[in-house]
């Protein structure tokens, strides 16, 4: 039997990924997509350390992105910039501000574009630990809020947990051995869950809107229409009828959500969704050409010189690798319906 000491023993991961995919399974505490908006060879490191009731994570990216992401209903996550001095990062249409905390809502989804390169720190509690460690430290319960949104939080105490989570990062990359010692892990996460609840309990509310409810359920369809029409032209008139809405209105909300507008985002989702199903196929069961019709690219010549352009290697370098040695990997879109209810 596992001694109590024992269980108390932090465990910790460092990963360094080339494939977005890989690296959006490995995070915790949200399911999500990624959409690579940028050109060049995608590359994301990864920092994970699990304590005995908290969730860490370190992790920094090199590409424009856009991220669809859903919150599960059994973690109650917070996420920070971990530099100031990076390209803007967008949540639901609110610039996230360096010294902010995203508290994010309870079971929702959300959707973050960045213009270049992000560095970003996470922690994570159940909504017990969470309401636990809230009348341990401030006298009263915390809960995760109904919609995510921006805190900011006095910088002083911004600051001891920004220290906090920079040290248990780097000793879950560099000295791993340490974090995993019982009197160490018991020690760190009892001041990161004291930083944090401090932070959560003592903000300074941010000038800032939640995420507009309207904008937030016509970007949801949007999504979820893309989603049900992945394989076939779609025109944007026939989204709008669809979606109920003005060719003005998606425009401003793919704009305010994504960063793109919403047939460059449908272009970009598509070849995302190519590049996962070639990097997935066994080289011998398929070609490049049914991959690119079957996601609704009928002209290959166009279709490989964007997807190198983009990507940085041909279509039928991704192709040729196989899956062999990858993990398995959602060939389709995430169900975030079920990710919430989880």
């Amino acid at each position: 039997m596992q001694s109590a000491t024992a269980s108390q023993a932090a465990s910790s991961k460092a990963f360094t990924f080339f494939d977005p995919d890989l690296y959006r399974q490995a995070v915790r505490a949200v399911e999500a997509e990624i959409v690579v908006a940028g050109k060049g060879t995608f590359k994301s490191n990864l920092i994970r350390a699990d304590f005995r009731r908290l969730w860490m994570q370190r992790g920094n990216d090199n590409l424009p992105k856009v991220i669809w992401g859903a919150i599960p209903h059994a973690r109650a996550p917070i996420q920070f910039l971990t530099r100031n001095d990076q390209p803007s990062v967008s949540l639901c249409g609110t610039e996230l501000l360096p010294g902010n905390l995203v508290v994010f809502g309870r079971g929702a989804s959300f959707h973050e574009h960045t213009a270049g390169s992000m560095h970003w720190g996470s922690m994570s509690l159940t909504p017990q630990d969470l309401a636990a460690a809230g009348r341990d430290i401030v006298g009263h319960d915390l809960a995760p809020p109904a919609a995510t949104h921006q805190l900011h939080p006095p910088a002083a105490l911004m600051a001891r947990l920004a220290e906090l989570h920079e040290c248990a990062g780097h000793m879950a990359q560099s000295t791993p051995e340490t974090l995993a010692h019982p009197e160490v892990s018991r020690a760190l996460e009892q001041k990161l869950l004291h930083a944090m609840i401090r932070c959560l309990a003592d903000d300074i509310p941010a000038k800032r809107s939640p995420c507009n409810l309207r904008h937030t359920a016509i970007i949801a369809q949007f999504e979820e229409f893309l989603m049900a029409n992945y394989a076939r032209p779609l025109y944007l008139a026939e989204i709008c009828t669809a979606l109920g809405t003005t060719e003005r209105t998606l425009r401003t909300c793919c704009q305010e959500r994504l960063g793109v507008g919403p047939m460059r985002y449908l272009w970009l989702r598509r070849m995302n969704l190519a590049r996962r199903a070639l990097a997935g196929a066994t080289p011998s069961a398929t070609n490049v050409t049914k991959i690119a019709t079957a996601h609704g690219f009928w002209e290959l010549g166009r279709f490989s010189v964007a997807y190198r352009a983009l990507f940085g290697e041909p279509p039928s370098a991704a192709l040729q690798r196989g899956p062999a040695g990858r993990p398995v990997m959602q060939q389709h879109p995430f169900d975030f319906a079920a990710a919430r209810a989880a």
